[in-house]
């Protein structure tokens, strides 16, 4: 592969800088963060990939909830159950995993910068975490997150990076259309490119790794052209300009817990 083309982990493995078509590292879920739930559970998606092992296994989200088979487990009152897990001992089950052979590289997803210390400050830490995966565009450019994972040589990997799909189930629809921005459409005329190959060249820019997920075949051809075209300092410096903090994806999971401030934009 282009050397352009993908970015080195911490590790010394390699990830792609653009997730080409369906590509998505598989998560460790919510219901299974307790330390001796991590390995079977990575073994089950093996399993279902009828695989032996995967690239990259990441902790989806900094919060844990009652271990079964619901995906969100409720109470009575439509509250998540969440329980109680050092994410630390999460990580060292991570870690095992890695030198079990069954993942080449691990990491997290939705983690702020204090999540991210906690691991990073861990005693007797093996592996830092390789990446962390946000919600990143530039309506919520993530800059002091970005230079955070930056200075401890974790790649900071975007979904969300061209806005949202606009599903009601999982956005509010009320939010601006983030390709519809001025912005970005000038700055895509003056290329000769589309809103969306601007934002994810924008990302690319950044140091960002990005995952423009998609099962449009014409779509995915046309995310390859996003390395034909380089943005001017200008170009970077409007679209600094335009963030918002707007996030699309709130994940409004109805719970209250001290120990998860994950909405943090830092």
């Amino acid at each position: 592969m282009d050397p352009k083309r993908q970015v080195k982990l911490n590790d010394g493995h390699f990830i792609p800088v653009l997730g080409f078509g369906t590509y998505a590292p598989p998560e460790l879920w919510l219901t299974s963060l307790r330390q001796e739930l991590v390995r079977p559970a990575l073994e089950k998606s093996l399993k279902t990939l009828q695989l032996g092992y995967v690239d990259l296994y990441i902790i989806h989200f900094p919060l844990a909830v009652k271990p079964g088979e619901e995906l969100y487990p409720k109470d009575e009152n439509g509250k998540l159950i969440a329980d109680s897990v050092d994410l630390c001992h999460t990580w060292e089950a991570l870690e095992k995993c890695k030198d079990a052979g069954l993942t080449k590289s691990i990491g997290v997803s939705n983690f702020n910068h204090k999540q991210l210390e906690r691991i990073l400050n861990k005693p007797g830490l093996k592996y830092k975490p390789v990446c962390n995966q946000v919600e990143c565009h530039p309506y919520l450019n993530q800059k002091k997150l970005l230079d955070f994972c930056k200075s401890h040589d974790i790649v900071l990997v975007a979904y969300a990076a061209l806005g949202s799909q606009r599903l009601k189930e999982w956005v509010n629809l009320d939010l601006p259309v983030l390709l519809e921005d001025p912005v970005l459409c000038a700055i895509a005329k003056k290329h000769k490119q589309t809103p969306a190959l601007v934002a994810l060249r924008y990302q690319i820019q950044r140091g960002v790794v990005v995952l423009a997920k998609s099962y449009n075949k014409k779509r995915i051809k046309e995310n390859i052209q996003v390395f034909d075209f380089e943005l001017t300092p200008e170009d970077m410096k409007a679209i600094d300009g335009i963030n918002r903090n707007i996030r699309y994806y709130e994940f409004l999971l109805g719970i209250n817990h001290p120990e998860y401030p994950f909405l943090e934009e830092y």
